[in-house]
Order: C-alpha cells, then sequence, then structure tokens
C-alpha cells in the first residue's frame, strides 16, 4: 500500500532528505471495552444530539431566521443598531459555527467508518474539529477499538495545531512497514467495525458451533496480513494467534504448500478459526458465505476436509535461538523485510535440521547457556572485548606494569565461567560483527561523497546475512550496491556486496543499535539513539533485569560503535568492568535527571553552534572529526510519576541530540513512552502495537555473574602480586618423560609418533588436534564443532570425526585411550599426548620457579633449551581459511611474550660473563617469534654495544630506523641510541 505521509516526509528528488525533528507521541494502546467506555460513549451520544440537533432546534424555535426575508434597501444601514442588531448578528455566528462543527463531525464519521485516509481539516475550524473527532471516537468505542487511535478526551484542551503536529510526528517517526503504521492500523479497526455492525443480521442467524474459516488476504492496499492481526481483529487478543496456528498446522492448502511457522503465510490460504471468532464477512462460512466466489467457496469445502490432519499440540517451536544464514522466508509480517522467495524450502529444511541438532533444555544446551548460544553479536562483542582484555594483561605483566609478572599464564576460567566462555566461542560471530559494521561505515562514506545526509534508521534486521534498515521516512535512492527494499523507507544490501567491503576510516553512522531479538531467521536491532521518545519495558523483575543486562552487555562490547556512553540506573553497577570507558552506573534517579538535564543543554548547544539539525549530520562531511557518540540511558528503576514526567520532556527532542532512553516499568504503563514493550516468562519481547513478537535476547543473572567473573579475573589491575602462576599443564622434561605422541606447534606443524592419515581427513584431524593441544583442561564437543566448522555442522557429522580422531590417536600401553571425555563432557588428551608449546612451558616455569631459580647453571641450561624448542610463530604454515578460531585464542599474543621473555633472561644470562655474542644469538633466535617486541631490540641494542664494534652498532640503527618508517622509532628506542651512540643520527644519515 502506498505510504501515507505528509510533505515533510517526502524524500527529495535528489535523496537527500531532511530529517524528522522527532517529539514524543502519544503511545497507541488497543484495550479491552469497560463500563466507562459505555458511559463515555453514551456522554458523547449526548453530546452529539445537543450540538447537531438541539442547537439549530433551539435557534429556530426561540430565535427565528436572524437574516431579513428580502433584499435590504439603503435605508436599512442608516437605522439604528439595537440590541436586537447584536442578537441577530450573534445568531449568525452562532449558525455558522453549527454549520461548521456538522462538517467537522461528517468529515471525522467518514473516515472513520472507511478507515481509509487522514480525515481533512475543515477550514478555521480548530478547536470544533478536534471536539468532534473525540465525541466520534467515544462514540465508537463500543464498537470496537477505536478511540485507541484517537487523542484521549483529556486533550480536549489542546489546540489543534498542535494536535495535528503531533498526529504527523507520530505518523513519521513510527517505524512503517517494520513496526506497522499505527494510523493504518487504525483504519483497519475502523474497517472492522463497519463489518461488524454490517454483519449484525448475518451473525444473529449463523448457527451457532459452525465451523469459521478466514482467507488470507492479499498486500494490495493494505499490510500484509499475519496470524497476530487475524487473531486481534477476530478474536479481540493478538495473543490468540497460536490457537489459529495449532487449527491449520500441516494442512494442505489451495496452492498445495503447508503451515509449518505461525510467520508463514501466503495470501489465498484458509484458516480455520475458533468457534468463537466474529468479524462479519472477514469470517466465512463454507456453506454460507455471501458474497464469496464459487471457487472459493469450493477452497473452503476441500480446506474443512483436511480438518483432521490438524493438530493440536503445544506451542509452536520457535526460530530465536538460530544463528543468522540461510535465507528469508516466502512471506513475512510486515513488520521484517522483505522476502526472498526462492529460499523459503531451504530455509525451512535448514531450520529444522538445526533445531534437531541444538536441543535445549532449562535455557542450557549440551550443559552451555542457551542465551549466549542464541545472541552471536553479543557474543562476539565479549569474546572480543574479553581477548582484549586478556591481551591487554599480558601486555602490561610484559613490560612489568603488574607485580613484575613475565610470562603471566591467563588464569583458567572454572565452573559456569568456563561454560559461559564456551558458549561465546559457539555462539558468537565474529564475521557477522564485522559485516555489519563495515557495511555501516562504507554507506556513510557513500553518502557523504554525494554531500548526502545519514537518514533516520529506526532498526536494522538481519536475516540470512543480508542487512535491512528501516528508515523513518524515504530518503531517496541509495548508493550502490544498497538497494531499495520491498518500500521507500526500506534500504537492503545483500550479503554477497557486503562482503565485498573493507575497512573504512569513517565514524560509526548507527552506534546505537543493539539487539532485541529474532522473529524466525531474522535479528533485530533497534536503534536506540533514533527512537522518538522512551522505550518503556515491562514485565517481571527479573526478565526486565535480563533484557537491561543484554542490552547494556552488547552496547559496551560491540564492533560497530566508535564511541558510546551507556548510563546504568537501579541496576549493573558489577556490570561496569566490561568496559570502563562506555559504562558507568549512578545510584538514583535524582542523580540521572540532573545530568541528562545538564547534558541536554549542552548537546543542544553544541548542536546550534555547529549549525547541524542533528547528530546524524555531524557524522559525516566536513565535521566528521566531531564523532556526536550517542549517549543511551538504561533506566531499570520504576521513575515516579513526576520523574517520568521529567524524563518526558527530556526524551522528547532526544533523537535529534543522540540521546535514548530505555525506561522499565512494573505496571505496563509510564507517561511519555513512545514505544511500549513487554517481556514475558517465556522469554517472549511483545510490542503488538509495533507489530513485534519476538524470541528476546537475554542475559540471565547467573550468565551475566559468570560473564562478569570472565572479566574481573582478566583485569590487569586486580592480578595477584608475586611470580607468574603454574602454567595449567607441566610436563616431564626429563629423558624419562618422552611422551608417545608429539606434536610440534611453534613453527611448522608436525606430529611425531602417528601415521598420517587419509588426505581427505587430515587436514581436520590435525586442526583439531591443534585444537586440543591449546586446551589441555578439555574442550566442549560444540565449541569443537564451531572452531573446526563455523557455518555450522550436525552431531552425527561432528561425532564422526571424534571417533576418527580417537582411533588416529590409539590408546596407552594399559589399554586408556588418549582421547577421552571427563565428568563434564569435555574431550581431553591423556598426558601422553605432548606438544612443544607444553615443553617449552614447561622448560621455562622450571627455569624462573623450579630448579633454575636458584642454580644459574641449570638455568642457563633450561632457558637454552627451551629457545631451541622454537622455530617461529604459532601454526606458520597453517593453511589460507583454516584455524579462524585462533583469532579468539590467548595464545597468539602469549606465545611471543613467552619467547621475548626466554630471550631476553638467556640474553641476561651471557652478558653477566660478558658473553656478547652468544647474548646476540639468543636474542636473534627470540626475534624470530616475536619480531615486533621492541624489548628484544633494546637487548639487542645493548648486546651489541658490549661488543665494542661501533660499525655493527650503527648498522644494528640504521636496520632500526628502516623498520620503523614514517612512524618512526620508539622513544625508549631513541633514548637508549643516544645513550649508547649519540652519533646515531649522523651515521645512520650517512648510511641512508
Amino acid at each position: 500500500m502506498p505510504r501515507r505521509r505528509s510533505s515533510s516526509s517526502t524524500g527529495s528528488p535528489t535523496g537527500g532528505s531532511t530529517a524528522p525533528r522527532n517529539r514524543t507521541p502519544q503511545p497507541v494502546r488497543v484495550r479491552r471495552r469497560t463500563a466507562g467506555d459505555f458511559v463515555k460513549a453514551f456522554l458523547a451520544f449526548l453530546a452529539l444530539l445537543v450540538l447537531l440537533v438541539g442547537v439549530p432546534s433551539a435557534l429556530a424555535t426561540q430565535i427565528g431566521w436572524p437574516l431579513p426575508h428580502g433584499v435590504p434597501s439603503l435605508d436599512w444601514l442608516q437605522q439604528e443598531i439595537t440590541v436586537q442588531t447584536f442578537l441577530s448578528i450573534l445568531t449568525v455566528v452562532v449558525w455558522l459555527a453549527w454549520a461548521q462543527f456538522t462538517a467537522c463531525v461528517l468529515v471525522e464519521m467518514k473516515v472513520a467508518l472507511s478507515g481509509v485516509g487522514v480525515p481533512g481539516r475543515v477550514p478555521g475550524a480548530g478547536p470544533s474539529q478536534l471536539l468532534a473527532r473525540q465525541l466520534v471516537a467515544a462514540l465508537l468505542l463500543v464498537g470496537a477499538t477505536a478511540a485507541s487511535f484517537t487523542p484521549g478526551l483529556s486533550q480536549l484542551g489542546h489546540g489543534l495545531e498542535g494536535d495535528q503536529k503531533g498526529t504527523v510526528a507520530a505518523a513519521q517517526q513510527t517505524p512503517g512497514g517494520l513496526f506497522g503504521q499505527q494510523r493504518e492500523q487504525a483504519a483497519n479497526t475502523a474497517a472492522a467495525v463497519a463489518e461488524q455492525a454490517a454483519s449484525v443480521a448475518a451473525k444473529a442467524e449463523a448457527k451457532q458451533g459452525d465451523t469459521k474459516y478466514y482467507r488470507i488476504q492479499p498486500p494490495e492496499g493494505r499490510h500484509h496480513d499475519s496470524l497476530w492481526e487475524i487473531a486481534q481483529r477476530h478474536l479481540g487478543d493478538g495473543r490468540r494467534y497460536k490457537e489459529i496456528y495449532q487449527l491449520n498446522k500441516d494442512r494442505v492448502q489451495p496452492d498445495g504448500s503447508r503451515l509449518s511457522e505461525a510467520s508463514l503465510i501466503r495470501p489465498g490460504w484458509i484458516m480455520e478459526m475458533p468457534a468463537d471468532a466474529h468479524g462479519g464477512e472477514l469470517v466465512e462460512m463454507p456453506d454460507d458465505a455471501p458474497g464469496v466466489s464459487e471457487q472459493v467457496r469450493q477452497q473452503i469445502h476441500d480446506y474443512a476436509k483436511t480438518g483432521d490432519h490438524a493438530q493440536g499440540g503445544g506451542d509452536h517451536a520457535q526460530g530465536g535461538g538460530h544463528q543468522q544464514g540461510g535465507g528469508s522466508h516466502a512471506s513475512v509480517p510486515a513488520q521484517r523485510p522483505a522476502p526472498d522467495a526462492g529460499q523459503d524450502r531451504q530455509q525451512h529444511a535448514d531450520d529444522s535440521a538445526a533445531t534437531a541438532a541444538t536441543p535445549a533444555s532449562s535455557g542450557r544446551s549440551f550443559g552451555l547457556p542457551e542465551a549466549l548460544l542464541g545472541a552471536p553479536l553479543l557474543a562476539a562483542g565479549l569474546l572480543g572485548a574479553l581477548g582484549h582484555r586478556r591481551r591487554q594483561a599480558l601486555w602490561q605483566s610484559a613490560l612489568g606494569a603488574v607485580g613484575g609478572r613475565p610470562g603471566m599464564e591467563p588464569p583458567t576460567p572454572t565452573g559456569d565461567a568456563l561454560d559461559v566462555q564456551d558458549a561465546l566461542l559457539v555462539g558468537a560471530d565474529p564475521e557477522g560483527v564485522r559485516r555489519l559494521d563495515r557495511s555501516l561505515r562504507a554507506l556513510a562514506g557513500a553518502l557523504a561523497a554525494e554531500s548526502r545526509p545519514l537518514p533516520v534508521v529506526y532498526a536494522a534486521w538481519l536475516t540470512g546475512g543480508d542487512l535491512h534498515l528501516q528508515l523513518a521516512q524515504p530518503a531517496g535512492k541509495p548508493p550502490a550496491p544498497w538497494q531499495t527494499g520491498q518500500d521507500e523507507t526500506f534500504w537492503m544490501l545483500a550479503r554477497a556486496d557486503a562482503e565485498q567491503y573493507e575497512d573504512a576510516d569513517t565514524a560509526a553512522p548507527y552506534p546505537g543499535l543493539v539487539s532485541l531479538g529474532t522473529m524466525d531467521d531474522s535479528r533485530l536491532l533497534l536503534n536506540l539513539e533514533a527512537v522518538p521518545g522512551i522505550v518503556s519495558l515491562s514485565g517481571r523483575a527479573s526478565d526486565r533485569a535480563a533484557v537491561f543486562a543484554s542490552v547494556a552487555a552488547e552496547l559496551a562490547t560491540n564492533g560497530w560503535s566508535d564511541r558510546v556512553t551507556v548510563t546504568l540506573v537501579g541496576f549493573g553497577q558489577d556490570l561496569t568492568p566490561l568496559a570502563p570507558n562506555r559504562l558507568r552506573h549512578l545510584d538514583g534517579i535524582e542523580a540521572l535527571l540532573e545530568t541528562m538535564e545538564a547534558e541536554t543543554r549542552q548537546r543542544r548547544g553544541a548542536l546550534g553552534a555547529a549549525g547541524h539539525d542533528s547528530v546524524l549530520t555531524g557524522r559525516t562531511g566536513p565535521a566528521q572529526h566531531t564523532r556526536w557518540a550517542p549517549h543511551l540511558v538504561l533506566l531499570a528503576a520504576q521513575p515516579s510519576a513526576e520523574d517520568a514526567r521529567r524524563l518526558a520532556e527530556l526524551a522528547a527532542d532526544a533523537s535529534r541530540l543522540g540521546i535514548g532512553y530505555l525506561v522499565g516499568t512494573e505496571s505496563g504503563e509510564l507517561p511519555g513512552a513512545a514505544w511500549e514493550m513487554e517481556i514475558t516468562s517465556e522469554g517472549r519481547l511483545l510490542a503488538p502495537l509495533l507489530g513485534l513478537e519476538l524470541d528476546a535476547q537475554m542475559l540471565p543473572s547467573a550468565e551475566q555473574q559468570a560473564v562478569v567473573e570472565l572479566f574481573v579475573e582478566a583485569d590487569p589491575e586486580s592480578g595477584p602480586e608475586g611470580p607468574a602462576p603454574t602454567p595449567p599443564f607441566l610436563v616431564d622434561i626429563s629423558e624419562q618423560g618422552r611422551p608417545a605422541v608429539y606434536a610440534r606447534l611453534v613453527g611448522p606443524y608436525e606430529i611425531i609418533g602417528l601415521d598420517t592419515p587419509d588426505d581427505e581427513r587430515s587436514a581436520l584431524l590435525h586442526e583439531a588436534l591443534a585444537l586440543l593441544l591449546l586446551h589441555r583442561e578439555g574442550v566442549h564437543p560444540r565449541v569443537l564443532s564451531s572452531a573446526l566448522w563455523p557455518r555450522g555442522v550436525t552431531d552425527d557429522v561432528r561425532d564422526a570425526l571424534v571417533e576418527r580422531l580417537r582411533s588416529w590417536l590409539g590408546t596407552d600401553p594399559d589399554g586408556t585411550p588418549r582421547l577421552g571425555t571427563d565428568d563434564t563432557g569435555r574431550l581431553t588428551l591423556a598426558k601422553s599426548v605432548v606438544s612443544d608449546l607444553d615443553v617449552l612451558r614447561s622448560l621455562y616455569h622450571e627455569a624462573t620457579q623450579g630448579k633454575g631459580a636458584d642454580n644459574r647453571a641449570v638455568r642457563g641450561r633450561l632457558l637454552t633449551d627451551a629457545l631451541v624448542v622454537v622455530r617461529g610463530p604459532l601454526l606458520a604454515d597453517r593453511p589460507e581459511g583454516r584455524y579462524r578460531w585462533l583469532t579468539h585464542e590467548i595464545v597468539d599474543a602469549q606465545l611471543p611474550l613467552i619467547v621475548a621473555d626466554i630471550g631476553l633472561a638467556l640474553s641476561s644470562f651471557h652478558l653477566e660473563k660478558d658473553r656478547a655474542e652468544q647474548a646476540i644469538e639468543a636474542l636473534d633466535a627470540a626475534l624470530r617469534t616475536a619480531p615486533a617486541d621492541e624489548r628484544l631490540w633494546n637487548e639487542l641494542l645493548r648486546a651489541t654495544h658490549a661488543t665494542g664494534d661501533t660499525t655493527r652498532l650503527e648498522a644494528l640503527a640504521a636496520d632500526l630506523v628502516g623498520r620503523g618508517g614514517a612512524r618512526g622509532l620508539p622513544p625508549r628506542t631513541e633514548a637508549l641510541l643516544d645513550e649508547l651512540l649519540p652519533a646515531w643520527r649522523t651515521a645512520v644519515a650517512a648510511a641512508g
């Protein structure tokens, strides 16, 4: 259906459009009729009767016709003005006012009953038309929920201009297509009222107990039909869509297909309805269906014969736990992007296979938290932030910033923390995050190149890898390779096109996007900073807390934001370790209000001084350096009425300032809430008036605590003082400790003690063994499968590989398999299977904390043996496209630091005895694995200086300057050269 819009919402011919100035629209609420509604309707009827009939009757009977009955002469103008003259003039004014009001009533009544179009404005009507609108709405309230789309009676004191602006703003601010047009919903409701009134007689004659049917309507001139809307119209409650689904599940439709998911319905399908369904001609009977063609009547007859096949089982399977993949379905609700019809069957098959391969029970799947397994973007953000935190701790440890603990071993998680870490590894989709980030930045860059502003984006849908942006209003043709979606308010980027993008030095255009949940195969990200007002969330306190924690954690760690400030109030004080630079906690609402009032004033002034309409214009073009980072407020505490009013005032203009509010409420009633959502005890996120019913993304309390534990343990500022922790696995480094299977990972990958498997199995078996060798604590089977097959694999394929790996590794002399399973179900290796990395760690530990700590000769021998083990970087010859899981591993950063520490220790050992050449040899060996370690180069300068060969030192300085390139030498290295070779700059220039 063509989108109805005001002139202000029409995109310019060039594609540029001015971002709408967001206001706080009144929330639309569908509610059941009460006794008060009938009283209001009765009073409205009396008021209309008095105004439309009583006023003219009184004027006609009491005053009469005020104008002269004939043509007045010039003498009439010279007559004396009497009281009767004033009364006649006043009577004329009253008659004109009555006529104008009558016209307003007719206009409002016509639009309300037809459900088509927006009420036209009666010239000069002003408050009269507003009054007419209120009375008509109140009168229709007894027939349906028509009052839900009109202003409340309490707004009678408002001016018409303000009312009209608010209505237009609300229409612009509510995401059309994605969340459903509220005015179109209102029109549908009013149409249903008319249809219901017209069919009263027919319904009275219908036999009680007759089976009722509904035929799915085509999308022309209306929204795409959905089971929720059908249940809302004909059963009075959208949540009863499951009853319709169960009645029709798997029954053969006229086109030969079947209903397999509640969201997959197509025009022309027949739906059997519950016995209490109502709604006039929209609910059709097989034998008595006036106005229905013979063909449709026959289809209903045929469909009725399949009723025995309908199953009345439990709730339909939800698809929210799936990761992105496949394609979109053939027919989707209007809330989601347009579908790809060709991928329907394949996607359904993929979903079925994934469901079968991933059973869930009590929030855990194979012992892992289901909440994180089904949140790929959140998991990727947490995993990336955790890896960064651990690397930071290693680097600080190596530089002696924390307790002088060289070669620090990161703590090995246990219990719930280990389960959560495994869930992050399995559930994370770093490629999806990278595509999303690159796509959004590339879009911003392309628009800036065309001197076009960023459009206001309410939300994004990720469907099968494709990205759909829902715009607040049409913004012209998107830059290639972006395409227009199902209408002008959708911009779509195919996955294949997104994969062509590279990293770009462009400000993140929509850093306020955050995942809310999934609908079948589509994942919704809401742009919190673009919401025209407050987003409210109701439900049980524990469920709300899980949603708030998920939102906070993703905003704190996501990969598509540059800078963002997230203020937590009423919860989340323990979440701040996730990202201390992004998250901050305030004690109460009063502190929040003071902070936000000051920031709102500051941002308003800064935007005005910069000449920007909104923060979006500050993220592209010449002003891009300002970034205009968003500030997102998550308020879990229920605000008081006065605090809610102050929040609503702040939020009225917040979206253009880059400020967003998500507020929890116990009652579901929050003044000033633009969009209202509810989280159910079953984990469903509902917003019926926005057209949403999602499998909510949540971070329950137990998982939240475990995630925080991982980050706290990795904090470089909170580690224990003293020597480095013992490695998790030490081997016997004596001659008697020779292993049965020895894998060389530090350098080219080699395995000693095993026959080479078949070529087609060799790569997977080697990779699986490497993963197990790097995790002596054990590897969860799902972590193994997600590492080897990032796009997913069935359990039987994974189990077959595990059995082949077990057979390849064989058994120890006592008959114990070298690949076993511990009490938690994780795969573990026997102590007879060893890697050179295990030997390296054991030698270094023994040299620094074992026998070598007090024996210089033993320490030198152990350090020398350790350096001999090092042959290059970790898995130096790994094939292209494999071992991608190493990006999540801390060992990639840990190994160079350990090798550097060994090289530095051995160099110091030799320099103590003035053996400079041996020290240089040890440092050169360490630099082959850790070429970027500044400490090694500085120590090499000292060792070279100790040889007394100035020419050699100058050559080394020139080599270092060449390696530094345009960046130059690090300050410490420059200072050291100034000390060892004061004329190094001249010597380097002469050599160059």
